[in-house]
């Protein structure tokens, strides 16, 4: 949410820097997130001086050009020479000096400097509306009031204020700070302040001419609505102050009228919509529940099937808008709009979630009204939008206020304990404080004891209904950095089992990050659509949102592959197309439930750690080619991985992953057959989804498995032999369908005592070969660490495999 710190200043005597009150609002619980100063003229005039033209002659080389002597209050004036037409001795003028820089108002830069035209030296500019950003006029220069004083600021003498927009983070239970009023408010209650509303006294009513009557049937889900009509409006361009605060805060102008509602919804935080009177049949407001099945056209001209539960603004024959959600396509103000009905209500915050959600719609207005608005503002906030119509759109009040309120809110009380307090804060604040902090808040303190306090909740902390929101709320106040840490820490040794996850995962984080991997943090939320069809990751076995916030995000994900994708895609986009990523996070699953058993569903997470590779391994440079990414790229940093918690691959099993997510894949499985990681080339049906055209490399590792194996994993450290070890390479014609992890074991139950280590190092399909058949290029490593190895001993080694080799797996040395 973006905060103007001009807008603030309105309703806050407010003397901090904006430096000062970001600090400040991320104290008190609203996070500034970041603060961007906007200039109100680019460039902010720096270095216009106002000057005066004490001569003005003909250039003696140039008919049109004049040369000026102006004092600009330093000690000697400036001569500048000046091409505009209307410069005169006597007049007071904007003068840029050396050094200054200039947009214009078309956007171009222009930095002054000391020149010769024509001849004549020139130091500075006397400066033209548009040279100045202030305009568009370039008939002449801009002429000033004669009572300026010469050597001031242009800035200050127009009034240029630059202003800074702070985004701050608010948290889903702050809405009584979705606004400039209410963010004001909280400052206030930090600096013993008084926030002001807009003042809202010069309202009246002009006329009776067009009463607009109002029914509303459903009071639960509305339980106020006010409303007004205002006649003879023009509908234009909003003047610029208006257009300036809207483009601060990230909203494009488009009407006085539209702009009046939004201007209002930021000030305040009430949202109003502005029916076209005109259009209201019969002159009558019906609030009601839609009838189940309807169509009704929307203002971005989509066409939308509503439910029963949703509570639509109608008039007497047909709906007008989705209430507090979204407007009507035939009922909103346009550029013929005369005569306007402004609504401004109270919804049931229930109903309005509700509702967006079903329609996938997200409006400010929807924001803040399924979180709770104030019911006190209604009326407000609509004499503050009558008058600015009144000013702005030059309309009149045309009726009286129509407010149906038949069920007056009254604010919670809480009882809050003294000593509670301060023990949970860790610090005895004086009860003086407390006191002062929640009249403060514009809390009242109804009774008081010895330990108590009754306080009465104003209706728009919609967030405050026990005794530990008081609590936070004066502790935010109070300010946390202001209880100091205790001197004693008491803590409680516990026995942790092994492993320790937060270490392992941290471990993997670390080894990974070093080598060069960046790591990527995905919603948990996914998309159904992605599951549509696969067998892997079953589409009912997908863990569905009942409440989901878009249809975008309305499941669990099964597995990290399709928020890797999305990075993927977004990454290639910008042509960041050799990429290295990780993530670690929870997969969820439903789980079946047995037939006979009562549990309708119960759903199982697990902790997975995903690799992503795409692109190029190593980019091209002077002395060396790029060199693409390869499934045994992936597969070598998983095995360098896994060596990095003991776990040599060599003593995995390999079998195929599922063809449904990768084109070709291996599942990496431990000794007891459980699954530790599938990994591969992502289909290329699947990448297309995400318009990738390049081939993307995908591991997935289960730490279920790893857990499980560094559990019973013991790491033994010895001195290091002082015999060599010895190599010898066997080349062995074999069958097509034995693998390397058959002869690998084969080789270590022949020779278990001196056999250290075996490679496969070539492998050779082709014609020299009979049909059927490959070559595979071994090594052997040998060693006893308690002698030298002779050739005898190293021969019969290698004679009693080669025996053994040709028995088991027919294989015969090349």
């Amino acid at each position: 949410m973006k905060i103007s710190y001009n807008w603030l200043k309105n309703y806050l005597s407010l003397e901090e820097t904006p430096e000062q009150t970001a600090k400040i609002l991320t104290s008190i619980g609203l996070e500034v997130e970041s603060a961007e100063r906007i200039e109100a003229v680019r460039g902010g005039l720096h270095g216009v001086l106002v000057g005066k033209v004490l001569s003005c002659g003909r250039h003696p080389d140039a008919d049109r050009l004049s040369v000026t002597s102006v004092d600009v209050g330093a000690a000697e004036p400036l001569q500048i020479v000046c091409g505009a037409p209307n410069v005169a001795a006597g007049q007071m003028v904007a003068v840029a000096t050396v050094g200054t820089k200039l947009f214009s108002a078309s956007g171009e830069e222009l930095r002054i400097k000391k020149s010769k035209i024509r001849g004549i030296e020139s130091s500075g500019m006397i400066c033209a509306e548009d040279e100045l950003g202030l305009g568009t006029s370039h008939e002449g220069i801009m002429v000033l009031s004669e009572d300026c004083t010469a050597g001031s600021a242009l800035r200050d003498l127009l009034k240029i204020e630059d202003d800074t927009v702070f985004e701050i983070g608010l948290t889903p239970n702050r809405i009584d700070a979705a606004s400039h009023y209410g963010v004001a408010r909280d400052l206030a209650a930090y600096l013993r302040r008084k926030a002001s509303l807009p003042d809202v006294s010069d309202f009246k009513i002009d006329n009776r001419a067009y009463p607009v009557k109002v029914e509303v049937q459903s009071m639960v889900d509305c339980p106020r609505y006010s409303g007004l009509t205002i006649s003879g409006v023009k509908i234009k361009p909003s003047p610029e102050w208006l257009q300036r605060a809207l483009r601060a805060i990230g909203i494009n102008p488009k009407n006085n009228a539209v702009d009046i509602t939004n201007f209002v919804l930021h000030e305040l935080g009430q949202p109003l919509h502005a029916f076209d009177a005109d259009k209201i049949e019969d002159r009558l407001v019906v609030v009601r529940r839609a009838t189940s099945g309807e169509k009704f056209k929307t203002l971005d001209g989509e066409v939308r099937i509503l439910d029963i539960d949703d509570l639509m603004i109608c008039d007497s024959v047909r709906e007008m808008c989705i209430a507090g959600v979204f407007g009507g396509a035939d009922s909103g103000v346009s550029d013929e709009t005369r005569n306007i009905f402004l609504e401004s209500a109270h919804f049931n915050p229930v109903n309005i979630r509700k509702t967006a959600r079903r329609h996938g719609l997200f409006t400010d207005s929807s924001f803040r009204f399924e979180r709770g608005t104030d019911p006190n503002m209604t009326i407000t906030a609509l004499k503050r939008a009558a008058l600015l119509f009144k000013e702005l759109c030059e309309g009149e009040i045309s009726s009286d206020i129509v407010d149906m309120y038949p069920f007056i809110a009254r604010p919670c009380k809480v009882r809050m304990s003294y000593s509670r307090l301060c023990r949970l804060a860790g610090k005895a604040i004086p009860r003086a404080e407390i006191r002062s902090i929640i009249e403060a808040l514009e809390m009242e303190i109804l009774e008081e004891s010895s330990d108590e306090f009754l306080v009465i909740v104003p209706l728009y902390r919609v967030d405050v209904r026990r005794e530990c929101d008081i609590i936070e709320d004066v502790l935010r106040i109070y300010g946390y950095n202001n209880i100091e840490p205790p001197r004693q820490v008491r803590s409680t040794l516990s026995h942790a089992v092994k492993p320790d996850k937060d270490k392992t995962i941290n471990v993997a984080s670390d080894f990974l990050s070093s080598n060069g991997f960046n790591e990527i943090m995905c919603n948990s939320l996914t998309s159904s659509d992605y599951y549509a069809g696969l067998n892997t990751y079953p589409p009912e076995s997908l863990v569905q949102i009942l409440n989901p916030l878009s249809s975008d995000l309305n499941s669990m994900r099964q597995t990290l592959l399709f928020g890797g994708l999305e990075v993927v895609a977004h990454n290639l986009n910008r042509r960041n197309q050799d990429l290295k990523l990780y993530e670690t996070g929870n997969c969820y699953r439903r789980l079946a439930a047995p037939e006979s058993s009562d549990v309708l569903d119960k759903y199982g997470e697990d902790l997975r750690l995903a690799l992503f590779l795409t692109g190029n391994e190593r980019t091209a440079s002077w002395n060396q080619q790029s060199e693409p990414t390869s499934f045994f790229t992936l597969k070598s940093w998983l095995e360098r991985l896994l060596a990095r918690f003991g776990i040599d691959a060599a003593t995995l099993t390999f079998d195929s992953a599922p063809c449904d997510i990768f084109s070709e894949g291996l599942n990496m499985k431990n000794r007891a057959g459980h699954l530790l990681v599938e990994m591969g080339i992502v289909s290329k049906s699947l990448c297309r989804q995400f318009d990738i055209r390049q081939d993307v490399y995908f591991a997935e590792l289960r730490y279920s498995a790893l857990f499980e194996f560094i559990r019973t994993h013991r790491i033994e450290y010895s001195e290091m032999s002082r015999f060599p070890e010895v190599r010898r390479d066997l080349a062995l014609v074999i069958n097509k369908d034995v693998t390397f992890a058959t002869l690998r074991d084969l080789a270590f139950r022949t020779e278990r005592k001196l056999l250290k280590r075996v490679g496969l190092f070539d492998v050779y399909e082709g014609d020299k070969l009979p049909a059927g058949k490959k070559q595979y290029a071994l090594s052997f490593v040998l060693q006893d660490r308690e002698r030298t190895l002779t050739d005898t001993d190293i021969d019969g080694i290698m004679s009693k495999m080669l025996k053994v080799f040709d028995k088991e797996v027919g294989a015969r040395l090349r």
